[in-house]
Parts: structure tokens; C-alpha cells; sequence
């Protein structure tokens, strides 16, 4: 039994299992629950990331960058009218006007109890206040130039102009006007996550590609790519737009990772491979996914696949150490075993170990020791650099490979001089 113990690779075995409980154990670290272990294993096979925009690659939250005057309108005016348009609106977006035109051109401004505020609705999209008898309203382009009755056409060229390099660069034109009279156009601008570019290579280094999820027209989604350094752009997207993307990928021998919180992400949540739902989000969309994000943050699928890289290299370079261990644990066995039957297995004794018995037992103990030795490697995991597949395998082989077959000689040779100098054998 012995020696049936010390011939088997018992070492991968043992180890397997620590590895998958301490991905799993990582996740929950990250308040992600997964549903299965297959999904964790898959995060680190994963060729494609598709991302959505908002919250995952920009704040979300578009802030005032710019306002650019029609032509006939002096700054101050155009600042004045703005600064009513929004100072009942109580959005991100609002809030980020006000504070900007306050620095711009500060003015005396009415108390809120003496605006009449006008929400911004689907419908209109258009918001605004009345005061003093005047109406001041900002809006979409389209939806402001229909409200004081204009066309596309009629948009003044200079003004026509700065509208399209708004959206050129991935920013979203607003226009202002005060009594049915067109002021000018706001410029807000969709904040790129710093660092996000950076993640982004690293990936693309990993042999993983990004594709970013938006429902920007193209010219829009287009700017924002490029400044977050994303490799493509699925512009307009709808819940059939995601699902086909990713049959498409997936039929092209891709693993797929997504996330969503809505009921119309469920369908392309339950095709990815690995699908990453926010806790805040429909219960369709947390029975289709393998995971749920309990803090509801899109920006950790970014985590979960670099976990799973962690647990895909832990398990390849501890493979490799346990393979190589094996063989240099042959060259102490099979001398012991057959170099009486064998003589000419002698030349395999280059250990030169003191005799069969002790060549045995000290190849024991090895194996006890040198699994207590990696469990913590394998709960700790083999940190991920960013670097081809071809890099990593030659690291691994480098370390792992060579230092699998070193450690065993040495390690035995040290048991077997220890067993002999206290008269074990």
C-alpha cells in the first residue's frame, strides 16, 4: 500500500479540490455568488467581455464639460437661461450644470419656492422651470428646436457645428432657450473610469477581448471606445442585438462573459458562458445568470474573470509542478523496486540514497510534506501577469516545471541523509 501511495500522483489530487474552494472563496470575498463552480472555471477560459457603458466603463453620471452661445447671444445670457433651465432639476446631470455655470458666471439666483418646475419626460424630454411669467426650458436637440418650432435645418451653422462635434466626441448636446428664443447648447460629457484604459490592456495582453455595450448612436459609442481603449463597439444595442452578438461569438469557438440587471437581459445572461446579474435587478435576470453581484456593481465582472484566470494558472502551474514531481519521485522508487532484478536501473539511483527501503520511505514522507508545503500556494493562488498564453506557459514551465523536478531531489536526498543519520532504516 506503500508503495501503490508513494507510485500514484497523489499531489494534483490533493490539491485540485483547495484550488476550486479558494475561487469560490474569493468570490464571496467580492460579495459575488456563484451558482456553480463550472462558472468560475469558465471565467478563466473567457475570450470576450461584453461591458455596458454606463456604470461599468463611465460613471454614469454625465457632468457639464462646455456651453457654446448661438450666434447674437452673449455668454451671460446663455449662462442666466441655463442656470433656471436646472436649477429645479435634481439630477446628476442638473446638479453638474448648476455647479459649473455658478463658477462660470456667478449670478443671484431665485429661491426653488418661487420656480414652477417642469420634470424632464420621456415624452417631451425636455425640462425646465417658469418664472416670472418667462419660460425657460433645456432639452434634447430635436425635442427643444420642435418646442420653439424649428427644424433640424434652422439650426444656426455655427451652432449646427458645435452640436456635432458634441456628439463626435462622445458627449450629448443640449439646447437652452427662454421664451421660445434658442440660447445655445450645453455640452455634457460621459466621464471615462480612470484607469480603465489600463485594465483594458492588461486584458487585451491576457488574449481577452472587450466589446462595449451601449445604447449610443454610433458616432457617440465610437468617441467613448476609443478614449476607454475598448476592442469593439455594440452601438444601439437591444436585447436582441446582445443575444445574437453572442451566439455569434460563441459560434465562432468564443467563451462569452456578460453582465445585466434587466428582464431583457435575461435571455443573452442565460447564453453567455459565464453571465453576471446585479442583485438590484429583475428576478429574471438572477435565475438566467451563474452569478449575482450583491453590491450591484458591473465593474466586478471585471474581477470575477480576473479570478478566474487566478484559478485557470493556479491549476495548469500546479499540475505542472505535481507531473514533473512524479518524475523525479521515479527516479528514487523504480531503482528501489527493480535494481535487483534489473541491475542496469542502478544508473537511475542519482540520488544515491542509502538503500531500497529508505529510498521508499523517504519518497513518502516527500509526498506527505510538499502537499502541506503547496495548499497555501493554492488557496493563495498563482498571481495573474498581464502577457500572452505563450508567456505564462513558458513562466510556468520555468518555475513550476523546473523547480517541480528540482525540489523532489532535493527534498528526498535531505529525508533520506536525516533517516539515516537518526537509524531510521
Amino acid at each position: 500500500m506503500a508503495l501503490l501511495v508513494t507510485l500514484i500522483p497523489t499531489t494534483i489530487g490533493g490539491l485540485l479540490s483547495a484550488i476550486g474552494i479558494a475561487g469560490m472563496d474569493r468570490l464571496v470575498r467580492l460579495n459575488v455568488i456563484a451558482k456553480s463552480g463550472r462558472a468560475v472555471e469558465a471565467a478563466g477560459d473567457v475570450h470576450v467581455l461584453m461591458l455596458d457603458k454606463t456604470g461599468t466603463i463611465t460613471f454614469g453620471n454625465r457632468r457639464c464639460a462646455a456651453v457654446h452661445a448661438a450666434p447674437g447671444v452673449s455668454i451671460k445670457a446663455l449662462a442666466e437661461g441655463a442656470l433656471l433651465a436646472s436649477l429645479a432639476d435634481d439630477t446628476a446631470e442638473g446638479k453638474s450644470i448648476v455647479e459649473y455655470l455658478r463658477d462660470l458666471h456667478p449670478q443671484p439666483e431665485p429661491v426653488l419656492e418661487s420656480l414652477t418646475a417642469v420634470p424632464f419626460s420621456a415624452e417631451t424630454r425636455l425640462s425646465g422651470v417658469d418664472h416670472q411669467e418667462r419660460i425657460y426650458r433645456k432639452g434634447a436637440v430635436d425635442s427643444l428646436l420642435g418646442f420653439i418650432g424649428l427644424s433640424r435645418n434652422q439650426l444656426p451653422a455655427m451652432l449646427a457645428r458645435e452640436v456635432d462635434k458634441i456628439a463626435q466626441s462622445g458627449g450629448t448636446p443640449l439646447l437652452v432657450c427662454v421664451d421660445g428664443k434658442l440660447l445655445g447648447a450645453i455640452h455634457l460629457k460621459d466621464v471615462v473610469k480612470p484607469g480603465i484604459r489600463e485594465r483594458f490592456a492588461e486584458l487585451r495582453k491576457l488574449g481577452i477581448r472587450t466589446v462595449m455595450v451601449t445604447g449610443d448612436n454610433p458616432l457617440t459609442a465610437a468617441a467613448i471606445a476609443a478614449e476607454a481603449g475598448v476592442d469593439d463597439v455594440l452601438a444601439e444595442a437591444t436585447p436582441e442585438k446582445k443575444l445574437a452578438r453572442i451566439r455569434h461569438e460563441q459560434n465562432d469557438g468564443r467563451l462569452v462573459a456578460m453582465c445585466g440587471d434587466g428582464a431583457n437581459d435575461a435571455p443573452a445572461l442565460a447564453q453567455a458562458d459565464v453571465g453576471m446579474a446585479m442583485n438590484d435587478g429583475t428576478q429574471a435576470a438572477r435565475e438566467a445568470a451563474n452569478m449575482v453581484d450583491l453590491d450591484s456593481d458591473p465593474t466586478k465582472l471585471l474581477d470575477v474573470v480576473q479570478i478566474g484566470k487566478e484559478l485557470l494558472v493556479t491549476r495548469g502551474a500546479l499540475t505542472t509542478f505535481s507531473i514533473a514531481n512524479d518524475v523525479a519521485k521515479y527516479f528514487a522508487i523504480l531503482p528501489a523496486l527493480f535494481a535487483s532484478i534489473y541491475p542496469q536501473l542502478g544508473v537511475l539511483n542519482v540520488m544515491h540514497l542509502s538503500s531500497p527501503q529508505s529510498a521508499i520511505l523517504s519518497a513518502i514522507v516527500f509526498n506527505a510534506l510538499i502537499i502541506v508545503v503547496l495548499i497555501p500556494l493554492a488557496l493563495r493562488g498563482v498571481r495573474v501577469q498581464a502577457a500572452s498564453a505563450a508567456a505564462l506557459l513558458r513562466r510556468n514551465l520555468l518555475i513550476y516545471g523546473l523547480g517541480g523536478i528540482v525540489v523532489p531531489f532535493v527534498g528526498i536526498k535531505a529525508i533520506d541523509m536525516l533517516l539515516t543519520a537518526l537509524g531510521l532504516v
